[in-house]
């Protein structure tokens, strides 16, 4: 049994596909957040900033911008979504009576996660085209970039999940989302920050999300792409790891 784990995490993803095809609006509300930031600080306050890095200030943040859709699609479909079926729906107890396996579901879910993630960057990335905030070729892997912060974010989205409690502790997901999407280089360049903080940032994973998106779109590409893509690709591995470890325990024993 253990060579089919992970083999049927596609039927969770199809699951989840006719679960939403009815309400497929409710996806993509997540888009307009980022984008009404980048309406109100890209181009308004953008006037009165300037160049950034020898860009506007609205190409400079929409890449960030961009990264942050597409964690934010994939954190809370993983979080609130796994969390409900474990703790109140009751789904993966009926699944798990099936030859589902607690890999299938940890998988299954993350694709979905990171699909929803997708969506939302995919919708971004069409606008930032738009309006001319993409300089480089490269922006053409803005999309497959955004599926690689999708994985990662997805990852950690549904490892954490498994530990919480009820709805308040989302509480919690807030408060490290919220400072995050703030302070992960989204609104202003790393080096404003002092050293030491500087140091701090370069662990967010929104930062390193920020830096693969941005590099591309700016046609800044270079070695550290891949530290940034590998860190997130490890991130999201180490999220499954967890999630399944806690689903195997907390569903069958």
């Amino acid at each position: 049994m253990s060579a089919l784990a992970g083999t049927r995490a596609h039927l969770l993803f199809e699951r989840n596909l006719m679960v939403y095809r009815r309400s497929w609006v409710i996806i993509f509300t997540g888009f307009f957040e980022p984008l009404f930031y980048l309406f109100s600080l890209g181009l308004g306050l953008g006037h009165f900033i300037g160049r950034v890095q020898g860009v506007s200030y609205a190409s400079y943040i929409a890449p960030a911008l961009l990264a942050s859709s597409a964690m934010n699609g994939a954190v809370y479909d993983a979080t609130t979504n796994v969390f409900w079926k474990l703790r109140y729906g009751k789904v993966y107890d009926a699944m798990l009576a099936t030859p589902i396996g607690p890999t299938d579901v940890a998988l299954g879910e993350t694709s979905w996660a990171q699909f929803r993630g997708l969506l939302y960057a995919a919708g971004f990335v069409v606008t930032a085209v738009a309006l001319h905030l993409v300089h480089s070729w490269w922006g053409l892997l803005a999309l497959p970039a955004a599926v690689v912060v999708g994985f990662g974010f997805a990852g950690v989205g549904i490892g954490a999940s498994t530990f919480i409690r009820s709805w308040q502790d989302f509480d919690m997901v807030q408060l490290v989302q919220l400072p995050m999407f703030l302070f992960s280089a989204t609104f202003y360049p790393l080096s404003i920050y002092p050293a030491a903080i500087q140091w701090i940032v370069r662990f967010s994973p929104l930062y390193h999300a920020i830096e693969l998106v941005r590099s591309l779109t700016l046609g800044t590409v270079g070695f550290t792409n891949l530290v940034d893509a590998g860190y997130l690709v490890v991130l999201g591995a180490i999220g499954i790891w967890i999630a399944r470890r806690r689903m195997a325990g907390l569903l069958l024993s």
